[in-house]
């Protein structure tokens, strides 16, 4: 049997192909158009949910069931003698509390470990991928997750939308506040720090958009985070609802933006993109996280 392995949602942003290849699980997220249930990635296509959102369809997003957490976990546990499960962030769904409670279940106990580290998206995508990474290395879940968990404000990422009225269906905006944006062309940035989304400038365009969070980004590492390594210690990351030839453009802006970095980019979930809507696009970093002496070794 092998030691540790990997579990998360299908919020990572991790196509199913690559969890092939890194040979994680992943879980499909459900959500709601009208009363009937979806799974990302299994009974419909990206191309079809951008057309029921953009048709006005009612969407809402759904916890996983428990039955399908536990039945997952067993599988992997038939496989490994421990996994570390990655759900979306507990700052933006109750699934991550449901997962900690279900872990306390005795069969779980000290087998599943669940990390909750603030992410969602490309930078959850990055954690599973330094968690690869230091099971490599030999360090058990125990010390992964709290490595992972105490390096959780070591990141920011910026996301900004094409339009107002996903927010606005989501309740996040007032209808009022979303026409005047509309009229004024006002492009909101987002910023998602340890899972809490909140608005942080208004831009007038979609141009000046991208150039503020760009900015903000050169902000945070040369003030919040000027302690860094930045050549060894920060990933630069970036996540896209919006078209693959607006996706490259931006990922080219960022890497002429920061020379020499190279950008991990991702699709944003269904379940984040249903209150982006599609064209949003998304910039960050996080840092490797700092290694600490295994508390078992």
């Amino acid at each position: 049997m092998k030691t540790t392995g990997v579990v998360t949602d299908s919020h990572s942003g991790i196509a199913r192909d690559e969890a092939e290849k890194l040979g994680i699980r992943i879980l499909p997220m459900p959500f709601y158009f009208d009363e009937e249930c979806y799974y990302e990635e299994l009974d419909i296509t990206r191309e079809e949910f951008f057309r029921k959102l953009e048709s006005g369809v009612h969407v809402t997003t759904s916890q996983p069931s428990p039955e399908s957490v536990k039945k997952l976990w067993d599988e992997a546990l038939e496989e490994y003698r421990e996994i570390l499960y990655f759900p979306i962030s507990s700052g933006l769904s109750g699934s991550c509390m449901t997962a900690m409670a279900l872990a306390g279940d005795e069969k779980y106990r000290g087998r599943v470990f669940v990390v909750d580290n603030g992410r969602v998206a490309t930078p959850m995508h990055r954690a599973i991928l330094d968690a690869l990474e230091l099971i490599g290395e030999g360090y058990p879940a125990a010390d992964i997750r709290r490595m992972l968990e105490a390096d959780r404000d070591r990141m920011a990422i910026y996301i900004a939308v094409e339009t107002l009225e996903y927010l606005r269906r989501g309740g996040r905006i007032t209808p009022a506040t979303a026409a005047l944006g509309s009229l004024l062309n006002i492009k909101p940035i987002l910023r998602i720090d340890t899972g809490a989304l909140q608005a942080v400038k208004k831009c007038r365009g979609f141009k000046s958009a991208k150039h503020a969070m760009l900015e903000a980004l050169h902000q945070d590492l040369e003030t919040r985070f000027d302690d860094l390594d930045y050549a060894g210690d920060v990933y630069l990351m970036a996540a896209s609802s919006a078209s693959d030839e607006a996706t490259a453009e931006w990922i080219g802006e960022i890497e002429a933006s920061f020379p020499g970095k190279k950008v991990l980019c991702d699709r944003l979930s269904f379940g984040v993109s249903c209150h982006t809507g599609p064209g949003a696009l998304g910039v960050g970093f996080s840092c490797r996280p700092k290694r600490r002496p295994s508390d078992q070794g």
